[in-house]
């Protein structure tokens, strides 16, 4: 909503000087409040008729359970934000809120600069009722059962600022997940910031995340500001979160509980304010008992856990998706989009995808440079040129071999390519049509290349 006057916002606590600290607090802020100091007075509220906005509701009340009033919203008014105050480091209360669908928690003493910016957070709310399920950022492509519950589990958990882990195969489209979270919520304003933790040196993993003054270790010629920082007010994507070095786990884990941290170098923490979002395309819960993720960090970033559903899951999806991407790779390259025949799509649609998503558009982007005459057929697919791959969750000792050297032999084959098309193109004075004939092939093969190697600009 655009103003956030007149909201009316029901305080339930039993304390009357935290009542009392909330009310003026709400009050100027512009909101309208009511109180109540158990839960019968708190049923009352919400079943007078009268709109509520927002609820803030303490944990322990003389006659229940501030769980039991989440629980009884979620079933009754589930378009209404909960939010839970909690005794301070009282994780457990914290995580059972979250779980039970409260919108976010503050513990005691309640610090107002936190607690005005939750209110704001979930005034922003969009009500159930106008959730649409259209993609925010990134498509999320496909109409089977599997894709209509998955939007409608993006849907609800945009609403929380509960820790969501997504849990998929390589793939299958994780950070669209998580992009569609962050767009739907009220910090899609803010900035969404993706960092992939098995990419990064152990060595570095610490300044990268929470930044580093200048000259605090070797190499530290400036001030670095950590991705933590640079979420602020929006939500931090950590991809393959699993790959973290324990000894990052343990200072990860202190940085979500305490909301703050230190940059490496610096003597005084500083807050933050993000919604963290994680993802990993192995069982956390394996590595819990295998000893290579901790037990204490995985009940904090795994609150909810979303599940992707594979290619193979949902393959009456291929034919649509098939088709937007080849629309997408196409518009990327200022091109018409180019058909699938029926014995492409029939080969697409038998290939087991081990890839997934990203296999599939990795397929089309190929065909799209070998295909004639804006037709894609079987042939332009290469499926049998691509070498099996190990089956999802099993090592390849091969890939991993190769993998530590991929970026400095993708860099060095593009160099080779980029020359022999310089000298080709110079060869027949930038005569594209000439130059293609005298290589062999497509004019639409040789267009691509040539915008892929940056030599048409």
């Amino acid at each position: 909503m655009s103003s956030h006057h007149s909201a009316r916002v029901l305080i339930v606590d039993d304390e009357p000087d935290i009542r009392e600290l909330l009310e003026i607090t709400l009050g100027r802020m512009g909101l309208d409040t009511v109180s109540a100091a158990t839960l019968g007075e708190a049923y009352h509220y919400l079943d007078d008729g009268n709109a509520l906005q927002l609820c803030l509701t303490d944990m322990r009340l003389p006659d229940g359970d501030g769980i039991d009033l989440v629980e009884h919203i979620q079933a009754t008014q589930p378009s209404l934000p909960v939010a839970m105050i909690t005794a301070h480091g009282n994780v457990d209360s914290a995580i059972r809120a979250l779980k039970a669908g409260a919108f976010d928690f503050i513990s005691k003493p309640v610090a107002l600069e936190k607690l005005r910016s939750l209110i704001s957070a979930a005034l922003e709310l969009d009500p159930i009722d106008s959730v649409t399920g259209a993609p925010i950022n990134d498509e999320l492509i496909g109409d089977t059962e599997e894709m209509h519950r998955l939007r409608k589990q993006i849907d609800k958990l945009a609403r929380s600022q509960a820790p969501v882990h997504i849990r998929g195969e390589s793939g299958s489209g994780k950070e669209v997940v998580a992009r569609n979270i962050h767009g739907r919520g009220p910090r899609a304003a803010g900035p969404f910031v993706a960092v992939n933790c098995g990419a990064i040196p152990a060595e570095l993993i610490e300044s990268e995340l929470f930044g580093h003054l200048k000259g605090s270790f070797t190499g530290a010629s400036r001030d670095k500001l950590g991705l933590f920082q640079a979420a602020e007010g929006g939500t931090l994507f950590l991809d393959e979160v699993a790959d973290l070095p324990l000894q990052m786990q343990v200072k990860l884990l202190r940085a979500i509980q305490e909301k703050r941290v230190r940059p490496v170098g610096a003597n005084e923490e500083v807050a933050t304010d993000v919604r963290l979002l994680s993802a990993t395309h192995k069982s956390l819960a394996k590595e819990v008992a295998e000893g290579r993720f901790r037990e204490d960090l995985f009940f904090r970033v795994n609150v909810i856990e979303l599940e992707v559903p594979s290619l193979r899951e949902r393959k009456k999806d291929i034919p649509i998706l098939a088709r937007a991407l080849i629309k997408r790779i196409a518009n990327a390259h200022h091109c018409d989009t180019p058909a699938i025949s029926a014995a492409a799509m029939a080969a697409i649609e038998s290939h087991a995808f081990p890839g997934n998503v990203r296999e599939l558009e990795n397929m089309l982007e190929r065909a799209f440079a070998l295909c004639e005459e804006d037709v894609i057929d079987a042939e332009d697919l290469q499926l049998g040129s691509i070498e099996s791959l190990p089956a999802p969750g099993e090592a390849s000792t091969t890939s991993t071999g190769l993998s530590s050297v991929a970026g400095d032999l993708d860099a060095y084959l593009a160099d080779i390519e980029r020359r022999i098309l310089s000298e080709a193109l110079e060869a027949h004075r930038w005569n594209r049509t000439e130059t293609a004939k005298a290589l062999g092939v497509s004019f639409r093969s040789l267009r691509y290349r040539m915008k892929k190697l940056q030599l048409d600009e």
